[in-house]
């Protein structure tokens, strides 16, 4: 489905310009609730989905409130990714914009899923 790269992230398009200007970065998390409905950030890191069947999984939980954007990530050590618990991994870290590519954009919310 998707084909640049085997993680992705999923934010409100509310972020596409940030997101666009500095990167990935929890702390400047404050435009839109995350992709679960959360107002803060849940860890001090970015959630990646590792592939197409968990980034599906995602845009269909969009809680945002609008439509999504889906990024791909590039560089990624999978090494580095931490379970939240949940069998979910972030990147304990920031990703730099140069490391993330817009894949889909305006994705809206999906209504029944």
């Amino acid at each position: 489905m998707f084909d640049t790269s085997n993680f992705f992230h999923i934010s409100s398009t509310r972020n596409r310009q940030s997101i666009a200007q500095h990167g990935l970065d929890w702390a400047r998390m404050s435009a839109a609730p995350g992709i679960a409905g959360s107002r803060r950030p849940e860890v001090e890191g970015i959630f990646v989905c590792r592939g197409d069947e968990e980034a599906e999984f995602f845009l269909q939980i969009n809680n945002t409130g609008g439509p999504v954007d889906l990024w791909s990530v590039d560089g990624m050590d999978e090494g580095s990714l931490l379970d939240n618990g949940n069998g979910f991994v972030y990147l304990p870290g920031r990703i730099p914009a140069a490391r993330v590519h817009l894949v889909r954009s305006d994705v809206p919310p999906q209504l029944g899923s």
